[in-house]
C-alpha cells in the first residue's frame, strides 16, 4: 500500500470510529483526528512521507465528508487545477521567485486545497495569507498547515468585510459564486447591485482589488458565465477602471459535471502608473490535462505570450 493510501486509511478509520460515537459528522470527525495525530494521541501511520503525500491523503478523507455534507461551501478546488494555477504562478513571477519569496491571498480559502497545492509545489516561496467564513473549513486548513508543515496565516471571518492584511503580490481565490446577503456591507462596494442582492463573486473581486500591490496580480476561477449576467456590464466597467485583463483561459468540458458548472481562469493585473497595459490578452482553451502533448503546447503557449506582453515598462 502506498504511503498516501497508509495515511488515508488510518484517517478514514479513526474519524468512521468517532462519527459512530454519534456526536460528530464525518467531516468534524477527520478534524478530531487530525488533532489527535497533531497531539501526539494518534500514533502517525507511516514514518516518513512527503507533504504531498500527506495533503493528497487528508484531501480524500475531506473529499469523503464533502460528498456526505449537503452545505454547498463545502467544495474543493481540484489538484489538476491547483498544479496549473501553480505554473501560471511561476510564469508571472519567474524573476521574483528566483531572488525571494511572494505573497499570496486566498479572500475565500475552504480547507485550503488549493492554496496548498500550490505551497506544496513552490515549496518555501509562499508567504501565505488565507480567509475563511467557515469555522469547520478554517480549522481543518490550520491542522492540515501544521501536519504538511507550510505556514500560513489565517482569519476566520467574512472577507467581504475590512479585512486586517498588508497588500499582497498575488490574490488567488476559487470564486465563491451566488448572491452575497448582507445588504449592508454590499453598500460599500462599487459592483453593489442597485435593487437587488449583490453577486457575491463581483464583490470578492472588488474586494481582492483593494489587498493587492499596484501592477500586482489576480488569478480567479470563474464561472464560464461571468460576463453573461444581468450584472455583467457593470463589472466590465469596474475592471476597465481599476484593472488589466491578461488572461482568460477556458478550461475543458470535460472537468465538470454539466454546463452551467463549468470555469474558466481570468487573470488580472492591477493597474500601475510605472507598467503598459499588455499588447495581447491571452485568450485560450486549457486542454485536456490527461493530453501530456497538447498540455505541453499550451505551457509553451503562455511561456509565448509571457515574454511579449508582460512586465513591459513605460
Amino acid at each position: 500500500m502506498e504511503k498516501m493510501e497508509q495515511i488515508f486509511t488510518f484517517i478514514d478509520h479513526k474519524a468512521e470510529e468517532i462519527e459512530k460515537s454519534g456526536k460528530s459528522t464525518y467531516l468534524e470527525a477527520v478534524l478530531a483526528t487530525l488533532r489527535g495525530i497533531l497531539d501526539g494521541d494518534y500514533p502517525f501511520p507511516v514514518e516518513v512521507a512527503t507533504k504531498e503525500e500527506v495533503r493528497k491523503a487528508i484531501q480524500l478523507a475531506i473529499l469523503k465528508g464533502m460528498r456526505e455534507s449537503s452545505q454547498p461551501n463545502h467544495q474543493m478546488t481540484p489538484d489538476s487545477l491547483g498544479l496549473l494555477i501553480a505554473f501560471i504562478i511561476e510564469q508571472l513571477f519567474e524573476e521574483k521567485l528566483e531572488k525571494g519569496m511572494i505573497s499570496i491571498l486566498d479572500p475565500a480559502l475552504g480547507t485550503g486545497n488549493l492554496m496548498f497545492t500550490i505551497m506544496n509545489k513552490l515549496d518555501g516561496k509562499i508567504l501565505a495569507t488565507g480567509v475563511e467564513v467557515d469555522e469547520l473549513l478554517i480549522q481543518l486548513a490550520g491542522e492540515i498547515a501544521e501536519l504538511i508543515e507550510q505556514p500560513i496565516e489565517l482569519y476566520h471571518q467574512d472577507a467581504l468585510r475590512p479585512l486586517l492584511v498588508e497588500p499582497v503580490d498575488l490574490v488567488v481565490c476559487d470564486l465563491p459564486v451566488g448572491y452575497y446577503p448582507n445588504n449592508e456591507v454590499a453598500k460599500d462596494y462599487e459592483l453593489r447591485a442597485q435593487n437587488e442582492m449583490s453577486y457575491a463573486h463581483h464583490l470578492y473581486i472588488e474586494q481582492s482589488l483593494r489587498y493587492i500591490k499596484e501592477g500586482g496580480y489576480l488569478i480567479f476561477l470563474i464561472p464560464a458565465t461571468l460576463f453573461e449576467s444581468e450584472q455583467a456590464e457593470k463589472l466590465h466597467q469596474f475592471l476597465k477602471k481599476h484593472a488589466w485583463i491578461q488572461a482568460v483561459m477556458q478550461l475543458p468540458e470535460t472537468m465538470f459535471k454539466s454546463k452551467q458548472h463549468e470555469k474558466s481562469i481570468f487573470i488580472l493585473q492591477k493597474k500601475c502608473d510605472q507598467l503598459r497595459p499588455p499588447k495581447e490578452v491571452l485568450l485560450a482553451k486549457v486542454p485536456k490535462l490527461s493530453n501530456k502533448q497538447a498540455l505541453s503546447l499550451f505551457f509553451e503557449k503562455i511561456k509565448t505570450w509571457k515574454e511579449n506582453n508582460l512586465n513591459n515598462p513605460r
